[in-house]
């Protein structure tokens, strides 16, 4: 009799709106409060774009911004992965490898609390619970932190109306007098159009939707190899420790392909290049690459959804550092496996948004470990169906091109070749990191079962499919 009176009890406080304290058995609230739970999840994940002056619609630095948008939050954190959810970060978490630099994602249990939350009425907490705000400097809108060194190119105007444009930026010099080797480079749009009337969303925010970058010494020839491409909404990148990239001194930077879309204001524009070096008298160990490769056939009718497939075969022993999924506006899903005689591994899956195209840098230790002859497969998915927001018309058929609404599939992706006996000593590591017995398996490294590496010849022809455009 005593319970029945207590639920009827709460039931007509619930009735009356009025939100009731969770509480443990040890008779201490278990709510989910901002102070407590939310704000250190915004400060890890969001306050970096979501804050005054940087890249996101509206700033989460204070509970004052945040509770206004307490729903909005917890709507595009449950989405998880794909378009529009939040924070952009699209590994998909139930298959393949799961250890990556600088992860921004919110585990299942975050994720929750943010609903909680939410469906609480996004209560402030105790002012003590709170920890100290996230300082950001005047260097803070850098991931690599203060860069050693900042170029700014050529200008660019855009009307608020304009068809796309594709062209090159003229180069500029660096100032180097002495030879550096980069540990880390970040490329962003600064533009004139962040107060002007108009769409606050990525796109509405960036004129430049890509720009490839070169690098030429003194002399007119490329160097440091294949440099990272800009792309609407992309992090930052950090090179394996044992393998910076070569800036010479008198060296220019250029950009021989952009490609420009009008955002629906006057905007003005350039791009500034941020490099962080190692110390002077660094000498790389290995040599960084561009593993980069994919397929032109791509025929998607209007209305369908569409699977397709590319591959390569590895010419040597490979440490695969970064994924990277690229595909256009029709893109949803990429998913990466190795191969190697019967044995077919998925390493990893990533939903896709144009609006963010993102890289994903394995931690040292996790970083596949691919013995020669592997034959790299990448699935594209593509949805040409009204459900896909970010196709114009649906109706149409799709295939290759480089404007947005065009399709491309290629894993640009970062990698170091290695040696046959670079490629022993690495697996030899990883096993003993992992302590690692005679037959147990390690995800993204085949040959970590054996004590031994087997051999293995180099395999004809192997080699990228498609090098990038």
């Amino acid at each position: 009799m005593r319970s029945s009176i207590v639920i009827a009890g709460t039931a007509v406080v619930l009735a009356a709106g009025i939100a009731l304290p969770a509480w443990s058995a040890g008779g201490q609230t278990d709510e989910v409060t901002f102070t407590k739970d939310i704000a250190p999840i915004l400060q890890r994940s969001c306050q970096h774009c979501h804050r005054p002056d940087s890249i996101a619609p509206m700033s989460l630095l204070t509970y004052e911004e945040a509770r206004p948008w307490a729903r909005a939050i917890k709507q595009r954190t449950s989405l998880r992965r794909g378009r529009g959810a939040m924070p952009p970060w699209f590994i998909e978490k139930d298959i393949g490898i799961q250890r990556f630099k600088d992860d921004i994602s919110l585990t299942e249990a975050e994720i929750a609390k943010i609903g909680k939350w939410a469906d609480n009425g996004a209560p402030r907490g105790n002012p003590a619970d709170l920890p100290p705000a996230k300082v950001f400097s005047d260097n803070s809108a850098w991931q690599i932190g203060t860069p050693d060194l900042i170029l700014t190119s050529p200008a660019v105007q855009m009307k608020p109306i304009n068809p796309d444009y594709w062209g090159a930026l003229a180069p500029v010099p660096t100032g180097l007098t002495e030879d550096r080797y980069v540990a880390a480079m970040e490329i962003k749009e600064v533009n004139d159009s962040r107060n002007k009337p108009g769409r606050e969303t990525v796109g509405g925010r960036f004129v430049f939707h890509h720009a490839v970058m070169s690098v030429n010494g003194p002399d007119g020839r490329p160097s440091g190899g294949a440099w990272p491409v800009h792309e609407v909404g992309r992090n930052a990148d950090v090179f394996d420790t044992q393998a910076g990239k070569l800036l010479r001194a008198g060296s220019t930077v250029s950009f021989p392909s952009v490609h420009l879309h009008a955002n629906g204001k006057e905007t003005n524009a350039a791009l500034q290049i941020g490099f962080k070096f190692h110390p002077v008298g660094y000498k790389p160990q290995i040599q960084s690459t561009l593993i980069s490769f994919g397929t032109d056939d791509l025929d998607f009718p209007g209305g369908a959804r569409v699977s397709q497939s590319a591959y390569m075969v590895l010419p040597q022993p490979l440490k695969l550092t970064v994924f990277e999924p690229h595909m256009h506006a029709t893109g949803v899903r990429m998913c990466l496996d190795a191969i190697n005689g019967s044995q077919v591994e998925t390493l990893n899956c990533a939903s896709y948004d144009h609006s963010w195209v993102k890289t994903y840098a394995y931690e040292e230790d996790a970083a596949p470990l691919l013995p020669r002859g592997t034959i790299l497969k990448i699935t594209g998915y593509f949805d040409n169906t009204p459900a896909n927001k970010n196709v114009v018309d649906p109706r149409n058929w799709s295939g290759l091109g480089h404007r947005s609404i065009d399709n491309m599939l290629i894993m640009i992706a970062q990698g170091v070749y290695l040696t046959d006996e670079q490629f022993a000593q690495e697996v030899g590591k990883r096993r003993s990191e992992l302590n690692l017995a005679e037959g147990q398996t390690a995800p993204g490294c085949p040959f970590c079962t054996f004590s031994k590496i087997p051999s293995r010849p180099t395999p004809p022809g192997a080699g990228p499919a498609v090098r990038p455009q």
